[in-house]
């Protein structure tokens, strides 16, 4: 016997329904991650000798830079929902664990931020 009300089976969410979205952005980011880390790696590797000037040439093509600060929040908005996951399933106190997944959230924002502002800088040339 089930303990979904109807319209629970129907939409198919759980208690909340925030599991199953925290699941798919979860499984859409690693998706999204497949081809913007092989364009990453790749890139990374033809830099291998390179100078700063190259570098930054490279960065000053648009594409460059839209696909790095893709990279960029697509990679660290995973890392945030893969922490916040252990978070959930591991730290049982109920205090810990919102600290923790609130300060696991801070720290990827900003260090997203603080990548994201050092490609525009070396895009707008300071």
């Amino acid at each position: 016997m089930e303990m979904r009300s109807t319209l629970g089976r129907v939409r198919g969410l759980g208690s909340s329904g925030e599991g199953s979205h925290h699941w798919w952005v979860q499984r859409l980011t690693a998706v999204a991650l497949i081809p913007l880390g092989i364009w990453f790696t790749f890139a990374a590797l033809s830099f291998v000798g390179a100078d700063y000037a190259q570098f930054k040439a490279w960065v000053g093509h648009h594409g460059n830079t839209l696909l790095l600060i893709l990279f960029i929040m697509t990679a660290f908005h995973h890392a945030q929902l893969g922490m916040q996951t252990v978070i959930e399933d591991y730290v049982h106190g109920e205090a810990a664990k919102i600290t923790s997944i609130l300060l696991i959230k801070f720290v990827s924002f900003m260090f997203a931020v603080s990548c994201i502002l050092a490609v525009l800088r070396l895009y707008f040339g300071g």
